[in-house]
């Protein structure tokens, strides 16, 4: 078991372990010696969301990064993709983002990027673990000139800015469309909102004004109701959410329906298809991909790679296979031929550009996919137990599977940032489906609460 990184990063509540400036410094210096592989100078570009912690985490790595030798370029509240993006731009040896996402703002927390810009494997995370615990670089304290320095870039925003923009065809602009934006006071907040406008999109903006405590309070990509009830008001063509640090989007159609990733996915990948760009005709997204992803790209010629949840197993398995598209059903959706994780701005303009060159609404788009039922429940567990040692719980998973019997599909995971066991079951009835779920969390409840 590893103690600090989980599937996406490190995580946890600021100011208290793991999440402390002690344990920031220790995790920089980490880092910075996994990271330097010559005696040149190597340099790692470090952004954050608009929390509160933000600043006295980036202050922590930094000085544990600089410690080491490493120079530190500091970028500000830019989005999780804006690193990957600065890093191969900045000719960076890493990146790191300071966020927690979708999770609410007392939280925060720590990712890393390659220099490639993808994120980092199990391996390197477990080695730098290893760092941090046995005290290995205790003893390295590089002196004088060979001390690290940080330094602020002013134009990163603007860089990311015409990367993101660079992904549409030349030419296109989204003149016509009247969208709301809801940027969860997150790290979108200026770069979502103005990359449409410049566009040529109407756009309705909203939770655009972060005060370090307001990030995903009742708003953003968690909160879809909200563009909701904004697109309904102002007759707008779509609506956008972001999570805190936009790497994922919720959608509504003109309707004010949700539309979330599966949906996304589907109408994208046909979209593709028609194009020819659709690498293998596959698209790669994980175990809680509702059946209907499957179904519909089978209809359009396609096929469906499932992969473990997080969208790092997504792209391990994109890679492997040579694939260009996948994603998850929280709305973490890769389009690899433009950036080498999932990016809420870059699918926004992807969407936005299908709306235009099919000349259809999205609630027309997003019906090419028939949605099965699928219910997810969330229990909070004291411990992460191996539940084939409980055999109550063990005995009725398995009836609940072969009553099912290829009519629907169960999963129970622990989550990987969170203390929460999650069962989801899909299947033809909701009723029955729903059942089911609240019985195993009672069960859940019972042994492990």
């Amino acid at each position: 078991m590893r103690k600090l990184f989980g599937t996406d990063g490190i995580r946890g509540v600021a100011n208290q372990d793991p999440m402390t400036s002690e344990m920031a410094l220790r995790i920089g210096r980490a880092a910075a010696h996994i990271f330097r592989d010559s005696v040149r100078r190597h340099r790692v570009v470090i952004g954050k969301d608009t929390r509160l912690s933000g600043y006295m985490i980036e202050s922590a790595l930094t000085a544990g990064l600089c410690s080491m030798g490493m120079d530190v370029l500091l970028v500000g509240p830019v989005p999780t993709p804006g690193i990957a993006f600065l890093t191969r731009s900045l000719r960076a040896d890493a990146g790191v983002v300071i966020s927690a996402s979708h999770n609410p703002y007392e939280d925060n927390g720590i990712k890393f990027f390659g220099r490639d810009g993808f994120k980092l494997p199990d391996t390197l995370e477990s080695r730098m673990e290893g760092l941090i615990f046995s005290g290995e670089i205790d003893a390295i304290r590089p002196t004088a000139s060979e001390i690290g320095r940080a330094v602020r870039i002013d134009d990163a925003l603007g860089r990311y800015n015409e990367f993101v923009k660079s992904s549409i065809p030349r030419g296109m602009d989204l003149t016509g469309l009247r969208v709301v934006v809801d940027s969860a006071n997150g790290a979108a907040y200026k770069i979502g909102p103005s990359i449409l406008s410049e566009l040529g999109a109407d756009v309705i903006s909203l939770y655009d004004h972060p005060n370090g405590m307001n990030i995903n309070q009742g708003c953003g990509s968690l909160h879809p109701e909200m563009i909701s009830r904004a697109v309904i008001a102002n007759r707008a063509h779509i609506g956008i959410a972001y999570d805190g640090d936009a790497d994922r989007i919720i959608l509504c159609d003109e309707n004010g329906s949700v539309v979330n990733g599966d949906a996304v996915m589907a109408l994208c990948a046909i979209h593709l298809i028609k194009q020819g760009r659709l690498r293998h005709n596959t698209v790669v997204s994980t175990v809680m991909s509702n059946i209907g992803l499957e179904l519909s790209l089978k209809e359009a010629g396609g096929r469906l790679i499932r992969a473990a949840v997080g969208d790092r197993y997504v792209m391990e398995k994109m890679l492997e296979g040579g694939y260009n598209f996948g994603g998850e059903q929280s709305g973490h959706i890769i389009f690899l031929d433009h950036n080498t994780t999932g990016d809420g701005l870059i699918t926004a303009l992807q969407i936005l550009t299908i709306l235009k060159q099919e000349n259809a609404p999205l609630s027309l788009l997003a019906s090419r996919m028939r949605s099965f039922p699928q219910v997810l429940v969330n229990v909070r567990v004291r411990e992460k137990q191996d539940l084939a040692v409980i055999p109550e719980l063990a005995l009725r998973i398995k009836e609940i599977e072969k009553t099912l019997n290829g009519t629907g599909r169960l999963l129970i995971r622990y989550s990987g940032t969170e203390p929460k066991l999650r069962i989801m079951l899909e299947g033809e009835q909701e009723d029955e489906i729903r059942g089911y779920a609240n019985e195993l969390a009672g069960l859940v409840k019972q042994h492990l609460g």
